[in-house]
């Protein structure tokens, strides 16, 4: 054994507890991530590594219109001074920002590869060159001239701005998406010139509804287009409450090829959607032929998105096609709204479109007014030194003289004309080539402008009304260079109803159909075989499991299945396992209670009524539309005691045959069992022991049929004796008829 440890400082050991000391770092992790990395500031909608790429390429002077630098050369200067974290994070976060088909208004001006709709990645920084873009230039105008906060950078040697004085609406115009801790944001992006119209109206009327700004904005206005699907009143609901989503189509149309023929061609696919992995996607669900209508899909794309989408037959039509696509594939996406924003820098919260809006005017107005007081500051002190220069230039000779001739020359020539501090050192700085200028014209010229000005600026900044004017001119100016009518301001995301079709026709569009023969087994196993089997001597079944019934359907069918628990339930065949096995349990696919047990199983037809009844003799008749379940959990049809639901059989005909286990026969018209949708039912036959063994329903002028035990099929027209009413007792049943008192 080793000595103990000495612990440090004066030998105490502080005990801490666990879940506080993790609760407490697990917090400051959690703040640091909120506030530092996934959430967009309300005023710039920047988060933070945006505005330091946009930051340090002002300080490198990357104007739109000047030179390109190298990305990694901006990358490394922005790591340097205000990002500590890895190179690959800001190259990433840079190369988002210089995408047109990721931003509806990029920042950055991309020379070289940056990636493209693909899905393909950037070129790495040391290959690619970058500059601001003209809205990047916006959303820095006035940094300056003290329009925001600065702070220190992470190691206090530089400042960085709190947020970017924003003359452009970025945080709606180019939305926004990242994960935090215990909460996220997801921000589609619009159209700066409807977000502009929307804030000029809140200036007007600060307490505009959500209703009255989506007159002015429509909804997203996404860079890749396509179309949004939603109801006005979803998009409403959405924007007033700040959290929601938004059904986004591909943009198609048809492509006449002649003779009857034609193509779908799709022009824009929705945002963030990668066009390979789309493509791919598509022709993997060909290849496992989940999309009967179509037959081939190409993309032909060049500068513009052109996937070409052939159908199988001519008569195939366009819009199930597309139906079926658009549930399948990411054709159409659900784009999430959730406007969690850093409100004022600091606290996390959902606005509501409104709210957005009025965090960034009331920002621009702070801009505003710090810039005009920044202003002012330089106007009083260039008034002062002006007043020095008109003393200077009245006194020249004297003013020269004591320069010349003085060891301390400030301190006399501020005695001589009582000169401020600035007005003597302003003279003393002034170069020689100055004094041919310093003509009292000019400075009177000067003084008299820069008063009127300083005039102005006071008349501002003590006016609201005036200062809530002069931004939206600022705001009619901006809104010129993003104007409907120009390319980049024109709106590319438009809007629709998603056509409506039969859920059946649907459904059918996504199977292929083909002849399936469905088998279930005595313990409840169920399986397809391809095609229709009618010799099923050959199955195999497990252990000492046997056939229970099998039946003919299609891939496409739907399947009821009635339990003893009274329910019925649905199934896909398309879903049903392959017969190369022994299938697979239906209670894998069902809800049903362990107790229960499988009455019977059909393909479904629509439109039929069917007979259903219980162990003790009561039932009823129910439409076969009325027995589909939309859930695992089933539909409750029959209302039973425990578990003696009995039979299923269909109600065709007019006459009802029921035998009981007492073996007693009894025959009585249809009509006078009740149609309901679900219930108990009513008496069919009396029994003094046992139960219901079987039941059909025929037509009287037929004759009741039934097949024995050898396989033969028997016919009795001569019913008379056993005609009865509902709930009768019966009588023994016609010679030949089976000893297990089955009718099949």
């Amino acid at each position: 054994m080793g000595e103990r440890p000495i612990p440090p400082g004066e030998g105490s050991i502080e005990p801490v507890g666990l879940k506080a000391a993790l609760e407490e770092r697990y917090l400051a992790y959690a703040l640091s991530t909120i506030m530092h990395r996934a959430l967009p500031d309300a005023r710039d909608g920047l988060k933070p590594v945006h505005r330091r790429i946009l930051y340090g390429m002002r300080l490198l002077r990357l104007d739109p219109g000047g030179g390109f630098r190298k990305s990694a050369k901006i990358v490394g200067d922005v790591m340097g001074s205000f990002h500590p974290h890895g190179n690959a994070a800001i190259y990433d976060a840079m190369v988002r920002l210089a995408q047109d088909f990721a931003q509806r208004y990029p920042l950055v001006d991309g020379q070289g590869n940056f990636g493209n709709i693909d899905g393909d990645n950037a070129a790495a920084d040391r290959y690619t060159e970058a500059r601001m873009t003209e809205v990047a230039r916006l959303m820095l105008e006035g940094i300056d001239e003290d329009a925001v906060a600065f702070r220190p950078n992470y190691d206090g040697t530089t400042e960085e701005p709190v947020v970017l004085p924003g003359a452009f609406p970025n945080l709606l115009a180019n939305g926004s998406t990242g994960i935090a801790v215990g909460m996220a944001t997801s921000i589609p992006p619009h159209n700066a010139a409807e977000l502009i119209d929307a804030a000029l109206h809140l200036i007007d009327n600060r307490n505009a509804t959500t209703d009255e700004l989506l007159a002015f904005v429509k909804g997203p206005d996404f860079p890749t287009g396509g179309v949004v699907i939603d109801p006005p009143a979803v998009i409403a609901d959405a924007y007033a409450t700040g959290r929601g989503g938004f059904r986004l189509r591909a943009r198609w149309h048809k492509e006449e090829t002649g003779r009857g023929t034609y193509l779908v061609v799709v022009t824009e696919i929705p945002y963030g959607v990668p066009k390979s992995r789309l493509v791919e996607k598509i022709a993997e669900l060909l290849n496992e032929k989940k999309l009967p209508l179509l037959a081939d899909v190409r993309d032909e794309s060049a500068e513009d998105v052109r996937l070409v989408l052939e159908p199988r037959a001519r008569n195939v039509d366009a819009d199930l096609l597309m139906e079926s696509l658009f549930r399948l594939t990411e054709l159409e996406i659900r784009f999430p709204l959730n406007m969690n924003v850093l409100v004022g820098g600091l606290v996390p919260k959902v606005v509501s479109l409104g709210e957005a809006l009025l965090e960034w005017l009331d920002h621009r107005r702070d801009v505003l007014i710090r810039r005009s007081r920044f202003r002012l500051g330089q106007i009083e002190h260039r008034l002062e030194v002006l007043g020095g220069y008109l003393i200077a230039y009245l006194n020249l000779d004297e003013v020269i003289r004591i320069i010349r001739e003085e060891d301390e020359p400030k301190p006399v020539l501020m005695a001589r004309f009582e000169l401020t501090d600035v007005q003597a050192e302003a003279i003393l700085n002034m170069r020689l080539r100055s004094l041919r200028k310093l003509e009292e014209f000019e400075i009177r010229k000067e003084h008299d402008a820069l008063t009127a000005e300083k005039d102005g600026i006071e008349k501002l900044l003590a006016s609201e009304a005036r200062q809530w004017k002069t931004l939206a001119w600022e705001l009619g100016e901006t809104r010129k260079r993003f104007a409907p009518d120009t390319p980049l301001g024109r709106r590319r995301t438009g809007f629709g109803e998603a056509a409506a079709h039969d859920a059946d026709a649907v459904s059918e569009a996504l199977v292929e159909r083909e002849p399936i023969t469905v088998v279930v087994s005595q313990k409840g196993w169920i399986r397809a075989l391809k095609g229709h089997v009618a010799d099923l001597a050959s199955l195999a079944f497990k252990g000492d499991d046997e056939l229970k019934l099998s039946f003919f359907a299609e891939t496409t069918s739907k399947l009821l299945v009635f339990a003893t628990n009274g329910r019925f339930y649905t199934l896909e065949a398309s879903k049903l396992p392959g017969g190369r096995g022994h299938g697979e349990p239906l209670r894998l696919s069902l809800d049903l209670e362990q107790e229960a047990d499988i009455v019977d199983v059909f393909a479904y037809q629509g439109g039929r009524r069917l007979l259903v009844a219980a162990k003790e003799g009561r039932g009823f008749v129910v439409a076969e539309d009325d027995c589909v379940a939309n859930t695992r959990k089933g539909k409750q049809v029959l209302g039973v005691d425990g578990q003696d639901a009995m039979r299923v059989v269909p109600a065709v005909g007019d006459t009802v045959a029921t035998i009981g286990e007492n073996r007693k026969l009894l025959l009585f018209p249809l009509s006078q069992v009740p149609e309901m949708a679900r219930g108990r039912g009513v008496r069919l036959q009396r029994y003094k022991d046992g139960g219901l063994s079987d039941m059909k329903v025929f037509t009287l002028a037929d004759g009741l049929t039934w097949t024995d035990t050898s396989g033969r099929t028997w016919t009795v027209t001569e019913l008379a004796e056993w005609q009865g009413e509902r709930a009768g007792a019966g009588r023994l049943p016609p010679k030949g008829f089976p000893r297990n008192n089955k009718f099949a």
